[in-house]
């Protein structure tokens, strides 16, 4: 197949749902629409505005196609997500937010039959984040669900499958802390036969296959050609990460900002026995289906919790007031997720104002103390590539720099999966361009900072 030229990428993120036109031969991005990804509350249950943003996207997908053209549709979305399909293609039931709370005796059941870390590399975790324990609480309190479901696919494939009609699943989705894979043998885990699912999920297959071409109906109501192709579909921090595992030579460290960041690190050693559930390290399944050491916390969930809508770029002097008082956001924000789950959030040195540069600063400052703790935790090394949002703090890349004392880079794309989506497309191993992070903080300084909140967070 002739690669590309412009290729529409779905992506569907926690916070937003976003749709981007990229330039594949030139890696950027020529346009993008965003919509918030509001939860529905119910009934029956907190679930995903599906059909929102199918009106959202086949629109948009309509305006690219008359104004650029559209030559093929990538989809990438976040993780811990299914969907159930009736026999129709349907759904047969919404599709569950992931931070819904189950009940207490249902986690309990669900936990006496879930495999054991070192067979899924999958860590226990809060509400539906693993797609195994959705998948047992829907049946269990739906008894009728089971006949009615046809097929199970994972989330970027339910909306490959609203373009084209055909079902899948992917490598990257299934890996993503679902319970159900086994990224050391690269199949299903002992859970999917324990929940018999065996022929209920849609069949296994890599992102970059395509899936088939958009519908008759899609064509129809975009404008796109029958004969555009559409993408399986990737888990969107490994979008973020898919240009290095292609092209890379020698160890990275990639991380995925957004709702949550991602910290993948690609050192060659894929095992899971220096990591620990305990503190949200976990083994990712990349696009070539190989085993990736990753930590997690949700990074952006706390910027918007600690900021409340009011971010303020600091000032030289609020910089300077942060490091010498010292004044230290503590962890955890989101304590049931992240390397120090369960701890209070706390402010040392006294809180400073809602609105204030002082609090930006101190902020920016746990964020990038945060990352680096998740990459202590797998072991990063080599240079650290910045993806998303956080990429644009100057404050945050100074502060991780600092304290990796490797080179940080950043990808400056609006929205830094559509990149590693759009490349699926690609048959060579180009990397989108990267910038180094210059800054003129003083680096003693940052360090004499880090070294301090890690003493504060040390267990006692």
């Amino acid at each position: 197949m002739t690669a590309p030229h412009h290729v529409a990428v779905i992506d569907i993120g926690k916070t937003n749902a976003k749709l981007a036109l990229v330039d594949l031969p030139s890696l950027t991005e020529i346009a993008v629409l965003t919509r918030p990804n509001t939860v529905q509350a119910g009934p029956p249950y907190p679930h995903y505005d599906v059909d929102g943003h199918w009106a959202f996207l086949l629109e948009g997908l309509g305006q690219f196609q008359r104004e650029h053209g559209i030559d093929a549709v990538s989809v990438t979305t976040h993780g811990a997500c299914a969907a159930l399909l009736d026999g129709a293609g349907g759904l047969a039931t919404p599709i569950v937010d992931y931070e819904h709370i189950y009940p207490e005796p249902v986690c309990q059941a669900y936990d006496a039959m879930r495999p054991d870390f070192s067979e899924t590399g999958s860590p226990r975790l809060a509400g539906g984040l693993n797609i195994g324990a959705q998948l047992h609480w829907l049946f269990s309190q739906d008894p009728g669900l089971r006949d009615r479901t046809a097929q199970i696919v994972t989330y970027p494939q339910y909306w490959g499958h609203r373009l084209t009609g055909k079902a899948a699943t992917d490598v990257t989705s299934l890996g993503c802390h679902s319970d159900l894979w086994n990224p050391f043998d690269q199949g299903f885990s002992s859970l999917v036969a324990a929940l018999g699912l065996q022929d209920k999920i849609a069949p296994v297959r890599r992102p970059g296959d395509v899936l088939g071409t958009v519908s008759r109906d899609v064509a129809d109501r975009t404008g796109l050609r029958p004969d555009t192709p559409v993408s399986v579909g990737i888990h969107d921090s490994n979008a973020s990460l898919y240009p290095y595992v292609a092209s890379r030579e020698g160890p990275i460290s990639v991380v995925s900002t957004g709702t949550w960041v991602i910290v993948m690190s690609m050192s060659g050693d894929g095992g899971s026995a220096t990591l620990d559930p305990v503190r949200d390290t976990l083994v990712n399944v990349n696009a070539l289906e190989q085993a990736v050491p990753s930590a997690r916390f949700m990074g952006g969930r706390e910027f918007e919790v600690i900021q409340q809508g009011q971010t303020v770029t600091p000032t030289p002097s609020d910089v300077e007031e942060v490091l010498s008082a010292p004044l230290m956001l503590l962890p955890s924000v989101e304590q049931g997720t992240g390397p120090f789950q369960g701890r209070q959030m706390a402010w040392q040195g006294g809180e400073p104002p809602v609105g204030s540069g002082v609090r930006s600063a101190a902020l920016s400052f746990y964020l990038a103390l945060m990352t680096h703790t998740c990459l202590d935790l797998v072991t990063g090394a080599g240079p650290t590539i910045v993806e998303g949002p956080f990429a644009r703090n100057p404050l945050y890349l100074a502060m991780l720099q600092a304290i990796t004392g490797r080179p940080v880079l950043t990808n400056g794309a609006v929205t830094g999966t559509s990149i590693g989506a759009a490349m699926l497309f690609r048959e060579d191993t180009v990397v989108p361009r990267l910038d180094p992070v210059e800054t003129d903080f003083d680096v003693p300084s940052l360090r004499r900072y880090a070294d301090l909140w890690t003493e504060h967070v040390r267990p006692s």
